[in-house]
C-alpha cells in the first residue's frame, strides 16, 4: 500500500482533489481532461488498491470517507505545489518570473537601471530584483564571484575582454555642486585653480571620479585641494551641503535627482571654464554563464535607455 501511495500520479491526485471539491465525478472529471467512464475507472482502481471506500456515493453527491479525507488533504497540497511549480516554470522561461541580480555605478543606477526596473515590475511583478549601488571596484569584484547577472560599472585598468562581454554604455561630466548660499554660487565661470583652498568632499583615491578630478587640476596646471573630506555616500554628501560651504563633485545623474522635482534641493552647480569629462561606464555580462529569461528582459530594457538605442 505504502509503494502504491508513493507512485500516485498528479492525474489521480487532481482528480481525489476535484471529486472532493465539486462533489460530483462529472464535474470532476471535465476539470481533469477526462471523460467520466475514464474517471470511475481511475477511482476504482485507487479504491482497489487501497482497499477501502474513498468517497461516499449519495444522491446529493460524492463526499470524502474519514480514509478519502486523509488523502484529499495531503492531495490537495501536492497539486498546489504542482501548479505552483508549472506556473513558476513558465513565468521563468516567459522572463514574468524568477530573480534578477543587478550592480551599477550611482549614474548608471538612476539613468537606466532604476527606470529599468520600474517598467520589468510593471510587466512582471513578481520578478524578485536585487540591485546594488556601489563603486565600480567592489562591482568588478562581484561580478568576478558570481553575485551579478551583469553590471553598469566602469573596466578600469586591467584586460577582462575574455571574462566579460563589455558593451558601451554612457559617457559623463564630472559637476560641482555647492549650497545655494555659497560665496562661489553666483561669481559665473571658476578655473579650478581658484578652488584649490576651498573645503571639498570626494571619492577615495582611485575613485573614477576623484580620479578624474586629479587629471582636470593637472591640465589646469593647478594642485588638487588639501582641505578634502573623503566620502562616496549621497547621503552624507547632502548632509554636508546643508550644513557648510563645502564643494562636492558629483555625477550629471545625481545632480538631476536632486535639483530637479520632486526634491528641487537648495543647491546650485559652479559652471567651470572647461568641462571635466569622466571614464565612462559600461555594461558588463559574464561570458561564462547563461542569463535567465528575467535578467534578459531587465538587460534589454536597460539598454533601450542607453544613448542612441532605438535611433
Amino acid at each position: 500500500m505504502d509503494l502504491y501511495l508513493r507512485s500516485l500520479r498528479p492525474v489521480q491526485l487532481r482528480l481525489l482533489t476535484e471529486i472532493a471539491r465539486h462533489g460530483k465525478l462529472r464535474l470532476a472529471a471535465d476539470v481533469c481532461g477526462m471523460t467520466t467512464p475514464a474517471a470511475s475507472r481511475m477511482l476504482a482502481d485507487m479504491e482497489t488498491q487501497l482497499a477501502t471506500h474513498l468517497f461516499e456515493r449519495t444522491p446529493k453527491g460524492m463526499s470524502p470517507t474519514p480514509a478519502g479525507e486523509v488523502l484529499v488533504t495531503h492531495a490537495r497540497k501536492l497539486v498546489h505545489d504542482i501548479d505552483r511549480m508549472a506556473q513558476d516554470f513558465g513565468a521563468h522561461l516567459g522572463g514574468t518570473g524568477g530573480s534578477v541580480r543587478v550592480g551599477a555605478v550611482t549614474g548608471g543606477a538612476l539613468s537606466a537601471v532604476i527606470p529599468a526596473i520600474l517598467a520589468l515590475k510593471e510587466e512582471a511583478p513578481q520578478v524578485d530584483v536585487s540591485l546594488d549601488v556601489s563603486s565600480s571596484s567592489q562591482l568588478m569584484w562581484g561580478l568576478e564571484r558570481g553575485e551579478y547577472d551583469f553590471t553598469l560599472s566602469r573596466v578600469g585598468q586591467g584586460d577582462y575582454s575574455r571574462e566579460f562581454e563589455i558593451q558601451p554604455a554612457r559617457g559623463e561630466s564630472v559637476l560641482l555642486m555647492v549650497r545655494r548660499g555659497h560665496p562661489l554660487a553666483r561669481s559665473g565661470p571658476v578655473a579650478l585653480g581658484e578652488l584649490r583652498d576651498a573645503f571639498w568632499t570626494m571619492q577615495s583615491r582611485g575613485a573614477p571620479l576623484r580620479h578624474a578630478m586629479e587629471i582636470a587640476f593637472h591640465n589646469e596646471g593647478a594642485d588638487m585641494p588639501e582641505n578634502v573630506l573623503e566620502t562616496a555616500s549621497v547621503v552624507a554628501i547632502m548632509a554636508l551641503l546643508r550644513e557648510s560651504d563645502i564643494i562636492a563633485i558629483v555625477t550629471e545623474e545625481v545632480a538631476e535627482l536632486l535639483l530637479n522635482p520632486p526634491y528641487e534641493a537648495d543647491l546650485v552647480l559652479l559652471e567651470t571654464k572647461r568641462p571635466i569629462p569622466i571614464e565612462p561606464y559600461h555594461i558588463l555580462l559574464p561570458r561564462d554563464r547563461l542569463m535567465s529569461p528575467a535578467a534578459e528582459r531587465l538587460l534589454t530594457l536597460v539598454k533601450a535607455r542607453m544613448p542612441g538605442e532605438g535611433r
